[in-house]
C-alpha cells in the first residue's frame, strides 16, 4: 500500500515541489493539500487522475483523508500548531521549518511518544547540504578558525539561514570548544565582519539570481580549506523529503536532522 501524504503549504515554493515529488513517486499517494487561503475545494494538478481535496483546515482534512504523513514547509510561527494537530491525530510529521526553540523540540518529542508516531525535523533536506555539514564537522577537529558564507534568493525571510546556524553548531560541537574569531581593530563599515556563533563568523548574502549556496572556509597556518555546496533549484531538496516520508512511518519518536536517516 502506498504511503498516504498530505502537503501543508501546497501553494508555496517548497510545497509546490513537494506536491510534484509525491505525485511522481509510485510508493506515495497524495491524498490532500492545505493552504491558508485555499481558493477551491480541489488542488489542480495537470494530468493527475484523482481529485485532491484542498482545504484551509488541517484538522478536518486529516479526519477526511486519513493520511500517514503530513509534510510541512511553512514558517516557524505556525509550525508548532501544525505539529500539535498532526501528531495528536496519530499522523507522522515531516517538516523543514527552521527557528524552533529547544522547548518546542521537547514538545514534539513528547507528542511523538504519547501518540506513538514519528516526526522528522530537519534544517535542510538537500543531501549535498547535509553531507557538507557532516564534512564541516569532521574538519573542525583540525582547524581553529572558520567562517561561513551563505547566499540565498532575495525572498528569503531570515538571515542567517537555519542551515548556516545548524552548521556552526555542529562544528563547535565536533571541535569541543569555540573557534578562534579574530577581532578587527577598525571596522570602516559597521557589521562588515558579519555575525558570529561559537567563534564561527557567519555572513549572509541575499540577491536575485541565487537559489542556495553555502561555503565553509577553514584557515590554518599557511593553508585554507573550503567546502561548498550549491542548490540550483528546489528539486535538490526532494530526494531528502521523499526519504524522510518513507522512513518516518517506521519511527515512533522525533528524528532531528536528515543526517540520522543517512547514517552519518
Amino acid at each position: 500500500m502506498p504511503i498516504r501524504v498530505v502537503v501543508n503549504g501546497a501553494l508555496g515554493r517548497m510545497g509546490h515541489e513537494v506536491v510534484r515529488a509525491v505525485v511522481a513517486d509510485p510508493e506515495l499517494k497524495l491524498v490532500g493539500a492545505i493552504e491558508k487561503n485555499a481558493p477551491q475545494p480541489y488542488l489542480p494538478i495537470p494530468d493527475h487522475p484523482d481529485l485532491i481535496p484542498f482545504s484551509p483546515s488541517l484538522g478536518s482534512l486529516i479526519e477526511k483523508t486519513c493520511p500517514d504523513v503530513v509534510v510541512d514547509f511553512t514558517s516557524a510561527s505556525v509550525a508548532m500548531a501544525v505539529a500539535r494537530v498532526t501528531l495528536s491525530s496519530k499522523v507522522c510529521l515531516v517538516t523543514g521549518t527552521t527557528g524552533l526553540a529547544e522547548k518546542e523540540f521537547d514538545e514534539i518529542a513528547e507528542l511523538c511518544a504519547r501518540h506513538e508516531v514519528g516526526a522528522v525535523v530537519a534544517a535542510n533536506f538537500s543531501l549535498g547540504a547535509v553531507l557538507l555539514m557532516h564534512l564541516a564537522a569532521i574538519t573542525s577537529r583540525f582547524f581553529s578558525t572558520a567562517e561561513i558564507l551563505e547566499m540565498h534568493h532575495d525572498k528569503k525571510l531570515d538571515a542567517p539561514s537555519g542551515t548556516a546556524l545548524a552548521t556552526a553548531r555542529k562544528m563547535v560541537e565536533a571541535r569541543g570548544r569555540d573557534f578562534v574569531h579574530p577581532l578587527t581593530e577598525k571596522e570602516v563599515l559597521d557589521g562588515v565582519r558579519g555575525g558570529e556563533s561559537g567563534g564561527v563568523g557567519i555572513h549572509s548574502v541575499r540577491m536575485p539570481g541565487v537559489m542556495a549556496t553555502q561555503e565553509v572556509l577553514f584557515g590554518g597556518q599557511g593553508q585554507t580549506l573550503m567546502l561548498r555546496h550549491d542548490a540550483t533549484s528546489r528539486e535538490s531538496y526532494m530526494p531528502g523529503v521523499i526519504l524522510a516520508v518513507k522512513e518516518v512511518v517506521k519511527s515512533r519518536s522525533l528524528i532531528r536532522g536528515l543526517d540520522k536517516l543517512l547514517g552519518l
